[in-house]
């Protein structure tokens, strides 16, 4: 085992005795108090319009593209450097995913790119916010609009992060978030979908519980719940929202400790940017990010190579990030990207992620300084 792992989930709260108050409650599947006082918080400090939580970002992603009612043929617009579910869940409705090349500061979509990416094919664009800080969003929202095609958001990395005062994942039609374990506020697995249309809500509803109108019975609404649309099983169990009310209550200690850890790197790697060895992750104006990401975009793929062995012989773990989904097999065969991406490119093979949890100690960031300044 690393002396210092990549990530270290970080639980030090309520969770263990929330787990035990939704058992004692004999409610342990989906929608049960804790989901709910989770909805609500979810509401009240993002400002959606509604705040489903799903089993996972991939299934609140995959509801979106239920939403949008995306056909065969039809076309998603959304960067190549993101996770594959970001593709797969238009993928499965037999869309085709178009990639494009991400901006050179902070590797979000690149909005100079997009209206060219745009075809009469375009259903929607997918913004992602990588490592929790914004994309450009104004500019994003206003050529959407222009174009006629809907915007979501992948804000998988996003929690407790804003644009321009805003929290991210509420400026598309819909939003997803993520409570992995590697993400900022966990539940194991378990994600969010953030419906910011007023009018998609009902459909969410029922798309969440395997089709049926459950939510309007349960609300008196009906004097009876059947099967009416298509769905799926998308809600976690009530055990899994208890776990994760523990952490929203911590969010901003959570938030706060990881900030100060993310500075605590970036003070420590100044002299490394100066002198041309690695390049610091770049916040653009108008951003409030959440100290998801630490990284340094280094000269090449040998470096990098060799930062990571070095690190890995003393006891550090230090990972990259995606292979890019427009040269992946599956991008190839069912994407197409749009010209050359060199940006994406280099982020794949320069980026290197360094340890940062909310449980990291300060001292332990500084044994990975060391180790990084001695390994370049």
């Amino acid at each position: 085992m690393m002396k210092i792992p990549f990530n270290i989930p970080h639980v030090r709260a309520r969770e263990l005795e929330y787990a035990r108050q939704a058992i004692d409650s004999l409610q342990l599947a989906g929608d049960g108090a804790f989901t709910k006082k989770c909805h609500a918080w979810l509401e009240a400090t993002t400002g959606a319009k509604r705040a489903l939580l799903t089993h996972s970002c991939t299934a609140a992603l995959e509801m979106m593209a239920l939403l949008l009612e995306i056909q065969p043929g039809d076309e998603v617009v959304m960067p190549s450097f993101t996770f594959v579910s970001t593709a797969n869940a238009f993928v499965l409705r037999g869309a085709v995913p178009v990639f494009v090349d991400v901006r050179p500061d902070c590797f979000n979509l690149d909005e100079r790119l997009l209206d060219a990416a745009i075809g009469p094919r375009t259903r929607a664009v997918c913004a992602v916010h990588y490592a929790g800080v914004g994309c450009e969003m104004e500019e994003i929202s206003r050529i959407c609009a222009a174009r006629g095609v809907a915007l979501v958001e992948d804000a998988a990395q996003g929690a407790m992060a804003s644009y321009r005062g805003r929290a991210l994942g509420t400026f598309g039609v819909l939003g997803a978030l993520s409570f992995h374990e590697t993400k900022n506020l966990i539940s194991g697995e378990g994600g969010a979908l953030l419906v910011n249309e007023p009018s998609f809500t009902p459909r969410a509803e029922i798309l969440r519980e395997k089709g049926t109108n459950r939510s309007a019975f349960f609300r008196g609404e009906v004097d009876k719940y059947t099967w009416v649309d298509i769905g799926s099983s998308y809600l976690p169990g009530d055990m899994v929202a208890a776990f994760l009310w523990a952490q929203l209550e911590e969010a901003e200690r959570i938030t706060a400790a990881r900030l100060s850890l993310w500075a605590q790197y970036h003070e420590a790697f100044a002299d490394l940017e100066r002198r041309g060895d690695a390049r610091r992750p770049i916040i653009p104006e108008g951003r409030v990010h959440n100290g998801h990401m630490y990284y340094l975009v280094l000269p090449s793929l040998d470096v990098r190579t060799r930062l990571i062995e070095r690190l890995k012989a003393a006891g550090v773990h230090a990972v990259f990030h995606y292979v890019p989904l427009h040269s992946s097999p599956a991008g190839r065969r069912l994407g197409r990207a749009v010209g050359e991406l060199p940006v994406t490119d280099l982020a794949a093979s320069c980026l290197v992620r360094l340890p940062l949890s909310a449980s990291l100690e300060p001292a332990q960031v500084d044994e990975v300084v060391q180790a990084v300044h001695a390994a370049l």
